[in-house]
């Protein structure tokens, strides 16, 4: 059975996450959300509303993937990227508190209307609200220190390349680039926005030590990692979003300490498995360090994470791309399961 990756992490999932007071990584090319454990930054000039995301850079650890029968190995790796805009990314989904129970939440979608279109520019946010896109900013140059390449440099400068930032060609960073507790930080050289510098701690890559996951209604479900070696240091985030590839009926999110464990609870979970499961469910497993720093038009997140992704067995679902994987007289819905 093929596992489908869930939704690429970006800076308009942030936004929702923040709406929500999740603590994201949020990212510039993100995710997928990702709390973490804030250090503070420094800005010159105006301040915006710290409450409002308005850019971010993401170093994320990507692990290697091992060789199969019919794919080779995949070498991993650390990626470094980085937006900052004018203002808030407009989101059209709104997710509303249905449930709480000790470190977890189950969030239900909602989306707004506008009788008025609100054309090419803008999105409808909230009922008969629409939000202007914002513009791309450069904010010059940017330093990274803490962050190892290829070549054993602790130091590279990146530019922007249509406002987006990422390392320059033969810069490479390895996996892991930094070690845990090491120090991370971004200086800018001044662009659209006075000068700021961004600063966090490395973290260890994420381990989950479960076997196989089941998600079963009327029971808990307990994952397992391997702790950070360094208490207080980062946050562990989580997602269950079972119904993604069928349209979204709702979403889970706990947010932990790194300490090893943490039980999303049975009843939040029975609420989920109610509302609908689609093809290829997964549970999202983040951990991440948070620092920030306040420019002119709002916040601007340095996020540093390691994800995980595990399918889950859901009992009487089959997922599937195509029919020829459905058991006979069942064929491949738009869901991804076979009925």
């Amino acid at each position: 059975m093929r596992f489908l990756p869930a939704f690429p992490f970006n800076l308009a999932v942030l936004s929702v996450l923040a709406a929500c007071g999740t603590s994201a990584p949020t990212g510039a090319d993100a995710g997928p959300s990702d709390s973490g454990s804030a250090d503070a930054g420094a800005t010159d000039g105006a301040a915006g509303d710290p409450n409002v995301l308005v850019g971010s850079f993401r170093v994320k650890l990507v692990a290697p993937i091992a060789a199969t029968a019919s794919t080779a190995a995949v070498p991993g790796s650390t990626s470094v990227v980085g937006k900052v805009y004018s203002g808030p990314t407009p989101v059209t989904t709104i997710w509303d508190l249905s449930a709480t129970e000790g470190s977890c939440r189950l969030l239900l979608p909602r989306v707004p209307t506008c009788t008025t279109p609100c054309g090419g520019t803008a999105l409808c946010v909230a009922d008969e609200t629409c939000q202007a896109y914002p513009a791309a900013k450069s904010v010059g140059t940017v330093r990274v220190s803490g962050v190892r390449t290829a070549a054993g440099a602790t130091e590279f400068t990146m530019s922007a390349v249509a406002n987006n930032y990422q390392p320059p060609a033969g810069t490479s960073p390895p996996f892991p680039a930094f070690a845990e507790g090491d120090a991370i930080v971004l200086e800018t050289s001044g662009g659209a926005y006075a000068t700021f510098v961004l600063s966090a701690k490395g973290i260890a890559p994420l381990s989950l030590t479960n076997g196989v996951l089941q998600l079963l209604s009327g029971q808990p479900m307990t994952l397992s990692w391997t702790a950070a070696g360094q208490a207080g240091l980062s946050t562990i985030h989580v997602k269950l979003d079972i119904s993604h590839h069928g349209g979204s009926k709702g979403m889970i999110e706990c947010d932990s300490a790194d300490t090893g464990s943490l039980v999303v609870p049975a009843g939040l979970l029975t609420q989920l498995i109610n509302r609908g499961v689609a093809g290829f469910p997964s549970v999202i497993i983040t951990r991440s360090a948070v620092g920030s720093a306040v420019i002119e038009p709002g916040r601007v997140d340095l996020v540093i994470s390691s994800e995980v992704e595990r399918e889950l067995e859901v009992p009487g679902v089959i997922s599937c791309t195509d029919t020829s994987q459905c058991p006979g007289g069942q064929s491949c819905q738009t869901d991804l399961t076979c009925r």
